[in-house]
């Protein structure tokens, strides 16, 4: 553990923008830990804590945070497309214009997430995280300039909503 974040932390200091993409970070505790701006694309967080962590303006293209603990993280503006994120975490996340394109969130925990901005096209959600996204989505995503209410498919739900509230 103690390798691994003096390696991150002289990378980061002689490399600004290191790219750490296809590293295994699996089963780690990396509080607070802040890759923003990195190349993490396919690295492997599998069952890590990156609670209060930084992943902000990140390229995580098919990355697996497979159960990872995403609690008050900042991915806004990152690229998710194509990540595991099946069981993971994620209260309280930022995820302001992230692109989660074709990702997948099976049994994945969202409460109180920050979705400006995001875009979920082909990205299955429970019903209950889906009407609470639905009740909040705004913006257009800016990598993808899809609107966040639209790739959630949102039509169904404010059709359902005005015949039961008419």
């Amino acid at each position: 553990m103690r390798f691994v974040f003096l390696l991150y932390l002289s990378l980061s200091l002689l490399l600004p923008r290191a790219s750490f993409a296809s590293l295994d970070y699996g089963k780690q505790s990396l509080l607070g830990v802040d890759f923003s701006g990195s190349d993490l694309k396919g690295a492997t967080f599998y069952l890590t804590d990156l609670q209060d962590a930084n992943l902000s303006d990140c390229n995580l293209e098919g990355a697996s945070l497979y159960g990872a603990k995403l609690k008050n993280t900042d991915l806004s503006n990152s690229n998710l497309r194509e990540v595991t994120l099946d069981s993971a975490n994620l209260d309280g996340t930022d995820l302001t214009n992230a692109n989660l394109e074709d990702s997948f969130a099976f049994s994945t925990k969202f409460q109180d997430v920050k979705i400006y901005g995001a875009d979920f096209t082909n990205v299955y959600l429970t019903k209950d995280v889906l009407r609470e996204f639905c009740e909040k989505a705004e913006g257009v995503n800016s990598f993808t300039n899809r609107k966040t209410i639209e790739t959630l498919d949102c039509g169904w739900f404010n059709l359902l909503r005005n015949i039961v509230f008419s």
